[in-house]
């Protein structure tokens, strides 16, 4: 077998665990398992448990398409380009889209006899971030003469790619080790109700302890229990508004969680639901909740969520 060495280029940090992070890790080990000699150049990152990651420069955060990442300020083109003289990577996997900054620069420096392949996993949630991204596309264009394949991890993602960057991609969807979510569940006393992601508006879980409100209401005597897993900038305002409902003793703000930890919350739960409004290409999340054996799964009806559940129509819900 022939071993490669490859390297995931990504504008944002590792630190967070948001989905793409989680694309190029799940592969990366993958691909390491294989035998490939796997590395990670990124934004500036923290944390040090990632073999291989090597960070250039330092980040900001901004807020784009109804969420907050981080972008890379100016890296040193003098750093990548020794960089990628001393490490002759074999094949180089840019997140798309990218930013002229850092991932950019990485790819005019690269060597000709690297392979250089791209993954876009963006869709928009406004008008806002297609024009911003048809931009970007333009002004990135000579750039991306350089790629030899693109890849999109769903047809949302692959119409938005060749919208605003004008590219053809072939659809590809988001890598999953259904192995590690595998784990003996725990089964709780009463119905369950999991919610894990970013909270941003986009993502739903507002509209989630509302419905959850307005079911107490209907529904007094039901018992449940609801977790809200994540952090953002709408932790405050959901901690009001569970008060403000009267809902401490059944919905609990987990804050973050660990990747084992959600991964236990999703394989005891009686119904996995994930609110979102938009903004989203795929849902690596709704197929963690169903490898993790959540009893009913259910997500927004965005096209990004269609592409995983559009065949069960029932599990796809209009969250406003």
């Amino acid at each position: 077998m022939v071993t490669l060495k490859i390297g995931f280029v990504l504008d944002d940090t590792l630190d967070s665990t948001d989905g793409v992070q989680q694309y190029i890790l799940t592969l990366g080990a993958w691909l390491k398992a294989q035998g490939h000699d796997v590395h990670y150049l990124v934004g500036r990152t923290k944390r040090t448990d990632i073999e291989n990651t090597h960070s250039f420069g330092k980040n900001v955060r901004v807020r784009f398409n109804r969420n907050r990442l981080s972008i890379p300020l100016p890296a040193s083109p003098r750093k990548i380009y020794n960089f990628l003289v001393k490490e002759q990577f074999d094949v180089l996997h840019v997140q798309m889209p990218y930013s002229p900054m850092l991932a950019a620069r990485i790819i005019s420096l690269a060597p000709i006899t690297t392979a250089i392949i791209g993954t876009f996993h963006v869709a928009p949630f406004s008008k806002f971030e297609s024009a911003a991204s048809r931009l970007l596309g333009f002004w990135l264009r000579p750039n991306t003469q350089k790629f030899d394949q693109v890849i999109s991890v769903s047809q949302t993602a692959a119409d938005f790619a060749h919208k605003t960057f004008k590219l053809k991609s072939s659809i590809v969807p988001n890598p999953v080790d259904v192995d590690l979510y595998r784990v003996p569940p725990h089964v709780p006393k009463k119905p369950m109700i999991t919610f894990v992601g970013r909270l941003v508006a986009r993502k739903g879980a507002m509209h989630l302890v509302r419905a959850l409100a307005r079911m107490r209401e209907e529904y007094p005597h039901m018992d449940f229990a609801a977790r809200i897993c994540g952090q953002g900038k709408d932790y405050k305002k959901l901690q009001r508004q569970i008060r403000k409902h009267n809902l401490q003793d059944y919905v609990w703000l987990e804050g973050y969680v660990s990747e084992e930890q959600k991964r236990e919350y999703l394989a005891s739960s009686t119904i996995a639901v994930f609110p979102a409004t938009g903004g989203e290409s795929f849902g690596i999340v709704l197929i963690e909740a169903m490898a993790a054996g959540a009893g009913v799964v259910l997500g927004g009806d965005n096209p990004g969520y269609r592409n995983v559940l559009g065949g069960v129509k029932e599990c796809l819900i209009d969250p406003t």
